[in-house]
């Protein structure tokens, strides 16, 4: 189990992976450009493949880029649908350059219809994507917390995504937070085996690459995205113990995405925190 953080990507790439390296990173996530625009400045195969070697020398990785905030597979509005599957697939295309492994994104909202009225559109958007990008990396769906009829709360519309688009290249990062809130309980440990056996029966654990490790701010159940620091949320210390001594877990990436607790984002405390939990849950499952 690797663990890491979301660092920013201010100053261009190799500014976020010097932050990543501050952290003391083992894998890390980043954005590409500027998550709340859809303008993507094309970066230089210089600066690409500078990245490439320092992350290598490193020896940081799995490498993830997050997809902008914009994007919304099961939006109304066409030119939207259409500015979302661009900014994917320049994404991809830059992950690939990279050498990231991929690109999580959330796959948005069915507003006021319904998951099934979205259906087709966000399978068709998917295939778009993967046919315009390169064989190498993996376009990965966030789960999402539930909150304004997100595409993907729950375990049997991310499995149903994954088996209409047909192409191993879909996979799943699960985000701690999102999972809790939409009333997943992974957080207790008589519970924990059941939530995974229904996340391997409907989407199947191979397709799990990545995870959010976040803990929540609002109660189990609640459908609101809101991320708290390691240990000071409803999902507790020894929520995250029960979470990395699972079996489904033991060789994913775990990823900080939390306010900080200078409010910086992930800083060295959560870091290490982390680490101490992979320490202990390492002693426990031995």
């Amino acid at each position: 189990m690797r663990i890491g953080a979301h660092v920013s990507s201010a100053g261009g790439l190799l500014k976020a992976l010097d932050r990543a390296i501050e952290l003391r990173t083992e894998t890390m996530q980043l954005f590409c450009s500027s998550p709340q625009g859809w303008a993507f400045k094309t970066i230089s195969q210089t600066e690409m493949s500078e990245f490439r070697q320092k992350a290598t020398s490193f020896d940081i990785g799995p490498i993830f880029l997050h997809g902008i905030y914009l994007v919304n597979l099961g939006t109304s509005n066409q030119a939207n649908l259409r500015k979302g599957i661009e900014s994917l697939s320049h994404y991809m295309r830059a992950a690939s350059s990279m050498g990231a492994s991929g690109v999580i994104f959330h796959a948005g909202s069915h507003n006021d219809t319904s998951y099934e009225v979205v259906f087709r559109q966000t399978v068709n958007a998917l295939k778009e994507v993967l046919a315009d990008s390169p064989k190498d990396v993996s376009l990965i769906i966030e789960n999402g917390a539930g909150m304004r009829n997100q595409i993907g709360s729950t375990f049997r519309e991310l499995g149903g995504l994954i088996k209409a688009t047909g192409d191993s290249r879909i996979k799943i990062c699960l985000d701690t937070q999102h999972c809790f809130a939409a009333g997943y309980n992974i957080a207790h440990a008589e519970i924990i085996t059941e939530v995974m056996t229904e996340f391997d029966q409907e989407i199947g654990l191979d397709n799990l690459v990545a995870v959010h490790a976040n803990d929540s701010k609002q109660p189990l159940a609640c459908r609101v995205d809101r991320h708290e620091n390691l240990g000071e949320g409803y999902i507790g210390l020894d929520g995250f113990l029960t979470i990395m001594k699972h079996p489904a877990f033991q060789t994913i990436p775990f990823l900080l995405e939390v306010p900080g607790f200078k409010g910086g984002g992930p800083d060295n405390e959560n870091m290490s925190i982390l680490r101490n939990l992979r320490e202990r849950a390492g002693e426990t499952t031995q």
